[in-house]
């Protein structure tokens, strides 16, 4: 159930997307890139967690290529924030283990492992086959509809995305609106570059995925990531092939982004 700013009295979320609702939030977001304009990740990351304005918050972390950065400022600012993590039954063994070793050591207090329905996935995926009719479908099936169950009681959610990472992202403020939930998403890397991910890494001695210097700088599910060679685009291994650029948990306008979704 989401929350009121003011009264912290529950909002059934279908009221939280008529237009007033929406206009309401709207002036919130707005309000808060106001405030935190002028601050870092950890300044904008205290006021996601700690804000009124922000509500109830949960971290959705994929602990991918350089999700330890994120979770590492989630860590130091409240290791109690719900950090909620999409096992896709499709992921690296790689990631699985790299997910427990991490949590265990920035010692994150409340991890959730999400995973599709069992009886759902045989019905619906029983062989695993869907990704390749149809890609945006196999996404939905194992990880969107899986986060918005998860985010029930959340009032927004805090992501690791950045504005290098794609022309969809180029214009990303820390806070933005998401018009088909009612929930604010919070950005608090979304300034930095690639080179301000690894220094952090490197100065505080966080690990990296391992997959990252065999080549894959981002990292999604096995069967749709692949390496990228030297000059290419970091996300040019996801989905290659074809033009879905986004897995679906990320809209923009009401869509996954996709290439030339920005303009």
């Amino acid at each position: 159930m989401l929350h009121d700013p003011d009264t912290d009295a529950p909002i059934a979320a279908d009221a939280r997307q008529t237009p007033a609702a929406l206009a309401r939030l709207r002036a919130r977001v707005t309000t808060l890139n106001a405030r935190y304009r002028h601050h870092g990740a950890t300044a904008v990351l205290e006021g996601a967690l700690r804000d009124s304005e922000a509500g109830r918050i949960a971290m959705v972390s994929s602990f991918g290529a350089d999700s330890a950065a994120l979770l590492h400022l989630v860590a130091m600012v409240d290791r109690s924030t719900p950090v909620l993590f999409i096992d896709t039954r499709l992921l690296f063994a790689e990631t699985l283990v790299y997910q427990l070793e991490l949590s265990e050591r920035l010692n994150l207090q409340n991890v959730r492992i999400l995973r599709t329905d069992t009886a759902r996935l045989e019905r619906t995926d029983p062989y695993g086959a869907l990704r390749l009719r149809d890609p945006d479908a196999c996404c939905d099936l194992r990880k969107t509809q899986v986060l918005d169950n998860a985010l029930t009681g959340f009032d927004g959610w805090i992501t690791g995305r950045k504005r290098h990472q794609s022309p969809s992202r180029a214009r990303m403020a820390f806070f933005e609106l998401e018009s088909h939930s009612g929930r604010i998403k919070v950005n608090p890397l979304a300034h930095w570059g690639p080179r301000d991910t690894l220094t952090y890494m490197e100065e505080n001695r966080l690990p990296r995925h391992p997959l990252v210097e065999q080549g894959y700088p981002s990292i999604g599910c096995a069967p749709c990531t692949s390496k990228v060679v030297p000059g290419e685009d970091p996300r040019a291994g996801r989905w290659r092939g074809s033009d879905k650029t986004e897995c679906g948990i990320h809209i923009v306008n009401g869509r996954a982004a996709r290439k030339g979704a920005d303009k």
